[in-house]
C-alpha cells in the first residue's frame, strides 16, 4: 500500500491553514495519505466516497465530513464531476491561553476525530452551517480584505464550538468543567513565570497534588504533557517578542527561561517548522505586502 505524508502549504504564515476548491472528474482516485492538520470536507456539487482508515463515507452535495490530523485517508470522486471545498488548518496555532484547555477535546487521546461525523447525520442544522461557515472562510482567504486572519480565526472556533456543543455521544466532550477549574491556578502560574525554568514539583503544590498524579491528571485535561504545555507557551511568547521587539535571537532566548541556543532552535522549529529568524523575516516581510 502506498502512502505519502502530505506537506500542507501555507499561503499566509499568520495562518497555519489551506483552504481551497478543487473539481474533479468521475473515478479520479487520491492514494492513502496522511497530514498533521485537521482537514474539514464540503460537497458543493458531485459526490465523493471518503475512507478514512477502516471507516467510509459517501459525501453528497451539501455534505461534511471531518479528518483528524495525521489520520490516514483517501478519496474517490463517485460523480461525473465533483465541485468541494477543503479546509486543512493546524489546530494548535488557533488556540491561546484563554482557549487552551479546550484544545485537548480535539487531541485525539481516545478517540479518532473523524468519529464526530455523526454529528451531522444527527443534526442537518449543523452540517449546513458549518458548509456556510466553510464558504466563509474560503471567501475571507480568497478576497483578504482588512483584517480577514482575524475573521478566518473567529470563523474556525466557531466550527470547534459547533462540534463540541452538538456532540451529544461525548465523543470529544469527556471532561467536566471541574478538572480545568483546578489546574486554573497552575496555568496562571506558567503565565506569570515564563522567564524562569518551571519544574513540576514546584506547581505539584498548586494543584495540591502529588507528582506522579499531577503529570497524568495534567496531560489528560490539558492533551498536552506539562513541559510540553510551558515550552508550546514559552515559543508563542517568543513570537510576539519577535515581531514586537528589537532583540537579537539569544535574548529572545534568555526572555523566554530558554538560553540555552540549541534547545531553544530545537523547540521552536518543531512548532513553526522554521528558526526563529526565518519566521521573523517571513512574518514582517508579509505585513509589509
Amino acid at each position: 500500500m502506498e502512502v505519502y505524508n502530505e506537506k500542507v502549504p501555507y499561503e499566509n504564515p499568520l495562518l497555519s491553514l489551506r483552504i481551497f476548491r478543487p473539481q474533479r472528474e468521475h473515478n479520479l482516485l487520491l492514494n492513502w495519505h496522511y497530514h498533521r492538520e485537521l482537514e474539514l470536507l464540503y460537497i458543493i456539487s458531485g459526490s465523493l466516497e471518503v475512507h478514512v482508515e477502516e471507516e467510509r463515507f459517501h459525501l453528497n452535495a451539501g455534505d461534511v465530513a471531518v479528518i483528524g490530523a495525521n489520520q490516514l485517508h483517501r478519496d474517490r470522486c463517485s460523480s461525473e464531476t465533483l465541485d468541494y471545498i477543503v479546509l486543512q488548518f493546524d489546530l494548535e496555532q488557533f488556540f491561546d491561553h484563554s482557549t487552551m484547555p479546550y484544545m485537548r477535546f480535539f487531541m485525539e487521546t481516545n478517540h479518532p476525530l473523524s468519529q464526530v461525523n455523526y454529528i451531522f447525520q444527527d443534526s442537518p442544522l449543523v452540517k449546513e452551517e458549518i458548509g456556510l461557515i466553510s464558504k466563509e472562510i474560503l471567501e475571507e482567504a480568497t478576497t483578504k480584505k482588512l483584517g480577514y486572519e482575524l475573521a478566518v480565526n473567529l470563523l474556525l472556533k466557531k466550527i470547534l464550538l459547533l462540534l463540541l456543543r452538538n456532540d451529544t455521544r461525548q465523543i470529544l466532550t469527556d471532561q467536566d468543567d471541574f478538572d480545568r477549574l483546578r489546574l486554573k491556578p497552575v496555568l496562571t502560574f506558567v503565565e506569570q513565570h515564563l522567564t524562569d525554568r518551571i519544574q513540576v514539583e514546584e506547581v505539584c503544590k498548586l494543584a495540591n497534588m502529588s507528582y506522579y498524579y499531577f503529570v497524568k491528571y495534567f496531560k489528560k485535561t490539558i492533551g498536552l504533557s506539562f513541559t510540553e504545555y510551558v515550552n508550546y507557551r514559552k515559543i508563542k511568547w517568543a513570537e510576539r517578542i519577535l515581531l514586537t521587539k528589537d532583540l537579537s535571537i539569544s535574548e529572545v532566548g534568555d526572555r523566554i527561561g530558554m538560553p540555552n541556543m540549541a534547545h531553544f532552535y530545537k523547540m521552536f522549529k518543531k512548532y513553526n517548522d522554521c528558526s526563529p529568524k526565518e519566521f521573523q523575516k517571513k512574518m514582517l516581510s508579509w505585513g509589509r505586502n
